[in-house]
Parts: C-alpha cells; structure tokens; sequence
C-alpha cells in the first residue's frame, strides 16, 4: 500500500540530484546513488511513521574489536544516523531514522549531507578495515 509520503520523498531526492536505481511504490522503497558525494544505493524505507535509511558500508573479513570500537567511537561524532552491523556481525551499515510527519526537504537534504560528510571524512579508514584481519 502506498503513503502519501513516498511521492514526496521521490520528488526531494530528484530534486536534490538523487539517481533512482529502483522504486517500489508499493512497498513504499527507494534506492537511490549520488556517486559524486559517495553515496552508492542508500536505501529508504517510506513505513509510517519512520523513513528508515541504510546505506551498506562494507564487510569486514572477521569480527574485531578494536574495529568495533573505533565504529563506536566514531558515531559520537556523526551528526545524524550511526554505523550498525547486520545480523552477522560483519556487514557494517550506516542507518538513520526520520519521523515522516515532520520531513520537509531540508532536513532530508541535512540527513544526506551528513552521510556524505561521514564518507569523505572516515571513508579511507573504512576502506582499511575491509582489509584488516581478526584482531581479537
């Protein structure tokens, strides 16, 4: 069933030179790319009450902890969203939650900038921790 949210976020997203990858009206999804800012098919989620966001990082070869902490670390400084691991433990994801009946363009376009600002600035350390071994 569609929401009267989808169309307004597919409308912002284009509006703020998103590429649409793949659009589910029905189940209210997204997947959209904007390479330049390193953003690579963010996923979005249109379920009443939330907008839900995941971007898929990477996976790291094992668990680690010293990798785990510095992801923790790291959210403290993230203004919106936070990494988070998948069920496996490996799959490192970044995700953030917004409330669809306060949403306009501007906090949206906030929300993306931040994701952007994260990659440009921790993208070379995720990189590294693609490649590092259990350090447990």
């Amino acid at each position: 069933m569609t929401n009267s949210y989808f169309t307004t976020i597919r409308t912002y997203l284009l509006e703020l030179g998103y590429e649409i990858h793949h659009e589910h009206e029905a189940s209210n999804l997204l997947v959209v790319s904007r390479p330049e800012l390193g953003i690579d098919h963010l996923v979005l989620g249109c379920g009443e009450p939330l907008l839900i966001m995941e971007q898929y990082l990477l996976e790291l070869p094992a668990p680690n902890c010293d990798i785990y902490q510095r992801l923790l670390q790291k959210n403290r400084d993230i203004i919106h969203g936070a990494f988070v691991l998948d069920e496996s433990g490996l799959k490192v994801i970044y995700r953030d939650t917004l409330q669809l009946d306060f949403l306009d363009r501007s906090a949206l376009e906030t929300v993306l900038n931040s994701l952007a600002l994260l990659l440009s600035e921790f993208g070379d350390e995720l990189i590294e921790f693609s490649h590092l071994s259990s350090g447990d």
